[in-house]
């Protein structure tokens, strides 16, 4: 297969895939949420919601299957899509989809994208909002009843996880476990991401607009 025919493959699958994964991930965050905050439902239950998580793990991998096959670079592909390969190992970034999902519903339907700044800023903040809540339950699920904790309810979590994510860090309550400090870290590490592409967004738009009202008033740097 030459490059060409993999290229046009592979835009056809992101399109017919992009719906499942975005309703996977939908599937995966409720199932998830519901088992970290309903712990007092049958057991029974509980394996369903297992069973919902693990079918959506199951999608996952599948997409990146394919998307390794049709890449044909073989072993390489895993670090040249680190990305991908990062979502699929780790559970927490899984919502992330549904933002993409949205992008191409856009394209589907013909309606006119967001401009660039604005399709930044947008993203950033669904990515947070989503990548907060998952990270609060994972949070939550590891500290709850821990001894020494600082974080006993789901409402401590999602404080904590603003605070962290916006890089403020207030330090009144703090993960104590080996796994959500380990959550932490991550959390940390995307909040510095989203704060960065939001502020050099903006940045861009600001100067954008200052270099363009200056041309307007004869104002133009030496040289030009």
């Amino acid at each position: 297969m030459d490059a060409d025919s993999r290229a046009r493959r592979w835009e056809r699958w992101e399109g017919h895939a992009a719906l499942p994964l975005g309703i996977a991930s939908l599937l995966y965050l409720a199932g998830y949420a519901t088992h970290v905050l309903a712990p007092g439902l049958p057991p029974l239950s509980h394996d369903v919601l297992r069973a919902v998580t693990g079918a959506a793990w199951a999608v996952f991998v599948i997409d990146y299957a394919v998307h390794w096959r049709l890449s044909g670079r073989g072993p390489g592909f895993v670090t040249r899509h680190w990305l991908d390969t990062l979502v699929v190992l780790l559970p927490l970034l899984w919502p992330l989809r549904i933002v993409r999902l949205y992008d191409v519903v856009l394209r589907r339907r013909g309606r006119p994208r967001l401009a660039l700044h604005a399709r930044v800023v947008l993203y950033s903040g669904l990515s947070a909002l989503l990548l907060g809540f998952s990270g609060a339950l994972a949070v939550y699920q590891q500290e709850r009843g821990a001894p020494h904790a600082t974080i006993r309810s789901f409402g401590d979590s999602v404080w904590w996880t603003c605070s962290t994510l916006a890089t403020v860090g207030y330090g009144d309550v703090a993960p104590v476990t080996p796994w959500g400090r380990t959550i932490a870290v991550g959390l940390m590490a995307c909040g510095l991401a989203l704060l960065g592409a939001v502020t050099g967004s903006f940045s861009s738009l600001m100067l954008r607009r200052f270099s363009r009202e200056g041309d307007e008033n004869g104002e133009r740097p030496p040289g030009r």
